[in-house]
């Protein structure tokens, strides 16, 4: 439990620190958090919507979630981002203690600093999006399923399955089979060491009977007020249209995956490099501990298997093997725990000196980017909290080079970890605010709220923002055409919306302001950057 309640608060105290700060991102953010405020002006828990209309894209456990929060704290961006902070923290505390429970205290503390303070999950967990949700379900699956075999208790086999079910309603059935994916290659390898404890064939039973009663109501709900078309859409288009084809022109070549976790997991990639091998030779020694050669030989498939699942995807997107980091925290953590066994060895104390290297070219290479891109000024701006980021992460990295030199290696993964929750909360509290300059639309939104009357139209054109401007505003949002020629497809018809009431709110580029008529009357009532909020009234317009 202890190993479970230091990986628990490592994962509260990067995702929680200023988690409310500023507004939220566009264009997942404010869609997703639209959503979840449009359950609460609907009344209608069962059927998602997104600009007044139902939305059939996604399953609605983050969105009821997001909902409650949204209740009692308003529609925020800390009650919408509150489900993924927690749900973080919920997967440091059991990944640090079910790997604790198989293994030791100390390697469960290890996996979860390094889980805790990757990159990616970092990021995920400060993000109004479902995916942190599903991550933690998926873990939460696989290490109960994990349990189930190495004890031949039939009970996890049913917790798991309750774990895998809350994953389906957060993001379909990729939970679930994700999930067997790992297992089931690793109940197959794991079989030509040692004999499995197999679970009872009525624990199965039981599971799936169990997933079904928990998953099946709400779709059933959706078939009841809609239609079966409504649920075909939710496990279609959310899942295997996503994976046999592109959705939203988001593609990327078979290997696209690789940088992504090499940038996810950072600082700590630096030791992946000593890790493979250390993982690779422990797993062929005879006198390696049945524990953690049976822990090894999970994470391996965990990191594998699903790593080549989503790279034969059609459609992808980072975030899609966040759920592989637990795997990847592990083996590091295994490493770790050798090092220290040894009293300290060379090659973690070089791969440790690699991150400063790191960060320092990170350092220059910005430096360069905005130099070339005349940043300088907006470069200038955020350099100090740029610098109060990247100094921890620095000095952290160069503390635990010296300590896993020595005897007192057990402590390194400490001085790296107490790094980046450091860097990561400066990051949370001085960079991130700064965002906010470049973020016109939901100030402009408010100006729209402040002045705007019954039966007044709202809408966008030509700027980036719509998803925001409708979370910050009121449905319904009009997303018009760059102009009338290419009405249709890519928008509404201008004319006709900004002639259809009285008055009309428009965001547009400040140096375009479309007319919609000689007899329209418009002005700008702000600007804000780029963008300018216009005013249509007086005298409407024909069609």
């Amino acid at each position: 439990m202890k190993a479970g309640l230091i990986g628990g608060a490592i994962a509260a105290l990067v995702a929680l620190p200023g988690l409310g700060l500023g507004t939220l991102w566009d264009n997942s953010e404010t869609t997703y958090g639209e959503i979840a405020r449009e359950i609460l002006l609907t009344g209608n828990w069962i059927v998602m919507h997104l600009n007044g209309r139902p939305s059939f894209v996604q399953p609605p456990l983050y969105f009821w979630i997001a909902a409650v929060f949204s209740s009692a704290l308003g529609p925020t961006a800390l009650a919408m981002r509150l489900p993924s902070a927690l749900a973080t923290t919920l997967m440091g505390f059991f990944t640090a203690y079910a790997v604790a429970r198989q293994v030791g205290e100390r390697v469960g503390i290890y996996s979860g600093i390094v889980l805790s303070c990757s990159l990616m999950q970092v990021i995920i967990g400060r993000l109004a999006i479902m995916d942190a949700l599903l991550d933690a379900a998926v873990a939460m699956t696989i290490f109960w399923w994990f349990q189930a075999f190495s004890t031949g208790r039939n009970r996890y086999v049913i917790y798991g399955a309750i774990a895998s079910a809350c994953g389906f309603l957060a993001k379909g059935p990729v939970a679930p089979v994700v999930a067997v994916l790992v297992i089931a290659p690793y109940v197959l390898w794991s079989r030509r060491f040692e004999r499995s404890q197999l679970p009872a064939p009525w624990s199965w039973v039981i599971g799936g009977l169990v997933l079904a009663f928990v998953v099946a109501p709400w779709f059933l709900a959706i078939a009841w007020q809609v239609d079966t078309h409504a649920v075909g859409m939710l496990l279609g288009r959310a899942t295997i249209m996503r994976y046999s084809g592109v959705i939203e022109n988001q593609s990327g070549p078979f290997w696209y995956y690789v940088p992504v976790v090499i940038l996810g997991l950072f600082p700590w990639t630096a030791f992946i490099p000593a890790t493979v091998p250390y993982c690779f030779g422990a797993l062929r020694a005879s006198n390696e501990d049945p524990g953690q050669a049976r822990l090894m030989r999970l994470c391996v498939c965990w990191a594998i298997v699903p790593f080549l699942f989503f790279s034969a995807a059609r459609t992808k997107l980072p975030n899609y093997v966040a759920l592989e980091l637990p795997a990847f925290a592990v083996l590091v953590a295994l490493y770790f725990d050798s090092v220290v066994r040894r009293s300290g060895t060379r090659a973690a104390a070089v791969s440790a000196a690699t991150v400063p290297a790191t960060v320092g070219l990170l350092a220059v290479a910005v430096w360069i980017f905005a130099r070339n891109n005349r940043l300088t000024v907006d470069l200038h701006s955020v350099s100090t909290g740029l610098i109060a980021t990247a100094s921890p992460i620095f000095l952290g990295s160069l503390v635990a080079a010296v300590l896993f030199a020595g005897p007192a290696a057990r402590f390194a993964p400490y001085a790296l970890g107490t790094g980046v929750v450091v860097a990561f909360t400066a990051l949370s509290l001085l960079v991130l605010p700064q965002a906010e300059r470049y973020k016109p639309v939901p100030r402009l939104a408010a100006v729209i709220q402040r002045d705007r009357e019954p039966g007044d139209v709202v809408a966008i054109q030509s700027f980036s923002g719509s998803n925001a401007l409708l979370f910050y505003s009121e449905p319904p949002v009009h997303v018009l055409a760059p102009n009338e020629a290419l009405s249709g497809v890519q928008g509404e018809s201008p004319r006709a919306v900004l002639c259809a009431s009285p008055r009309a709110w428009l965001i547009a580029p400040r140096d375009r302001q479309p007319e919609a008529g000689p007899e329209r009357r418009h002005h700008v009532v702000a600007t804000d950057g780029r963008a300018a909020l216009i005013l249509y009234d007086g005298t409407t317009c024909g069609p």
